[in-house]
């Protein structure tokens, strides 16, 4: 029997331990992260970046469990829905506080989920199925859906592009102030130099145990630290030398290095998640299909991998967008369109498609290296086939200011990790960058998130698979294991794509 999710394997999210519980608050953390993050709202970035740090100060109406099913925070309880699929009564928990002292009522929530549905990429995503959002009273909110909408929950529950609920006076566009209602509330930032988040001593935990990002949120660090480290290399000996207490993203060939250091220990999540090239579909270059089936045929995903991650023990080439410990799973579309290397042909096929040798951009970004060594391999693939390529590498922040830009890119690299919701995957939001928007888009897309069945959501989610293999608004390259570092003395983090701090402490 397949499982619903990879996660529960050994490296699953496990709730934190019990022992924790018995130690005293206090302590200081400092997190190397993969850069400085574009923003520190969450609404409007789906930067993984992101969501790390700001998962922390803001909180969605729900979020997900260790099994990575949809979970209460700061709804009572999960939503009742309408026998027709189309009303959802969603009761609030009362008693939450704002950074700035102010009490969360339906009112607030009203308004920061209009600002999810304008602003956000997820939020627009649902803003088509959406016919209202109102307060029944101070602590119920009532939406009314114009047709069912099955991926609903997770959105409202996904950190990324979030649905984060802040004050209803406090919706400035771009966001002026960051008040949310998480653990941490923003102390201090410096560009380039820090961000620092200090405990909010009127969190409100949920009660019971933690599990996953759900449940208890516990306080026992005064403070966490998040500190731009954007080489990839600086960080691997940040973390052999113990200077870190967390360092994300490591290159899995330092996976034995950081394994006999003293100070520090990894952390692997396998499968993590995949790597992709985002094609632009809405102008230049890649935006002919007839360019990107070129670009598809001449790459060896099989080289880009290995270049990337070395070892088969941190990587599979594998075409599906869900391995086979996932219930998505299915090969259906990746018949004869992954991993072709057929430099040669490419290059017929570009010229019958009448490719004069314009420059094809490609964004990538060294602060990911698996990113960057991956364009490397692509890049002489496609010289191979005759393509005069414009590599840009470019710092990560500015990857993600760039790519909402049609006219400066044709394709950008980034990865993500496997999500429990399909339907979470940026490619499937027509406002996400690359803005897949066809007819064949909406009539595989629709009737997937539409329908309530999970059996039938699992067949059509191979008629969604088949159709972006056929318009191809991206390439996926493979299945790869995620590295990170720890300190021996932190306790309480578990393994978790988006890694988080609250239930973290430091052991004397």
């Amino acid at each position: 029997m397949k499982l619903k999710l990879a996660f529960l394997v050994a490296t699953a999210l496990i709730a934190a331990p019990s022992l924790l519980m018995a130690q005293e608050k206090g302590g200081v953390i400092n997190v190397a992260t993969i850069g400085e993050p574009p923003t520190l709202d969450p609404m409007v970035s789906t930067a993984d970046l992101v969501g790390i740090v700001t998962q922390h100060i803001f909180e969605t109406l729900y979020t997900f469990d260790k099994s990575w099913k949809v979970t209460p925070l700061l709804a009572e309880s999960l939503p009742e829905i309408s026998a027709d699929g189309k009303t959802y009564t969603i009761k609030l928990r009362t008693g939450i506080k704002f950074h700035d002292g102010g009490d969360m009522t339906s009112e607030d929530v009203v308004a920061s989920l209009g600002r999810w549905t304008k602003l956000a990429s997820r939020g627009k995503q649902a803003a088509g199925f959406i016919e209202s959002v109102a307060a029944a009273d101070a602590a119920t909110v009532t939406i009314k859906l114009k047709q069912p909408y099955a991926p609903l929950l997770s959105l409202l529950a996904f950190n990324n592009s979030a649905a984060i609920i802040i004050p209803a006076e406090k919706q400035d566009e771009p966001m002026k102030e960051f008040i949310g209602t998480g653990p941490y509330m923003l102390k201090e930032r410096k560009a380039d130099q820090y961000i620092q988040l200090a405990r909010f001593d009127g969190y409100k935990p949920r009660s019971g145990e933690s599990d996953g990002y759900g449940g208890a949120r516990h306080q026992y660090l005064d403070e966490i630290r998040f500190v731009p480290v954007p080489d990839p290399n600086t960080r691997v000996e940040a973390a052999v030398s113990g200077q870190y207490d967390y360092v994300d993203s490591i290159p899995v060939e330092s996976f034995e290095k950081i394994k006999n250091s003293q100070p520090s220990e990894p952390i692997m999540l396998k499968p993590f998640g995949f790597p992709v090239f985002v094609f632009n579909t809405k102008e230049g270059l890649s935006s002919n299909l007839a360019i990107r089936k070129a670009v598809e045929k001449a790459l060896s995903m099989e080289d880009m991998l290995a270049a990337a991650f070395g070892s088969k023990d941190f990587y599979n080439a594998d075409g599906a967008f869900y391995p086979k410990s996932f219930v998505w799973n299915t090969e259906v579309g990746t018949e004869g369109n992954y991993n072709l290397g057929d430099p040669e042909g490419a290059a017929a096929d570009l010229k019958a498609a009448g490719y004069k040798g314009e420059p094809l951009r490609i964004l990538t970004s060294r602060q990911y290296e698996f990113h960057y060594k991956m364009a490397q391999v692509a890049a002489e693939y496609l010289k191979l086939a005759g393509v005069n390529v414009d590599m840009q590498v470019v710092d990560w922040a500015t990857l993600t200011q760039r790519r909402a830009d049609a006219k400066l890119w044709d394709i950008y690299i980034t990865h993500s990790p496997f999500l429990p919701e399909p339907a979470l995957m940026g490619v499937l939001s027509t406002s996400s960058p690359g803005w897949w928007d066809t007819p064949a888009r909406k009539a595989a897309v629709d009737p997937f998130t539409s329908e309530a069945d999970p059996a039938k959501r699992v067949e059509l989610w191979a008629n969604v698979q088949k159709t972006i293999y056929d318009e191809l608004p991206l390439l996926k390259i493979g299945d790869f294991n995620a590295v990170s570092a720890k300190s021996k003395k932190l306790e309480g983090v578990d393994p978790a794509p988006w890694p988080y701090f609250w239930n973290a402490s430091i052991t004397k």
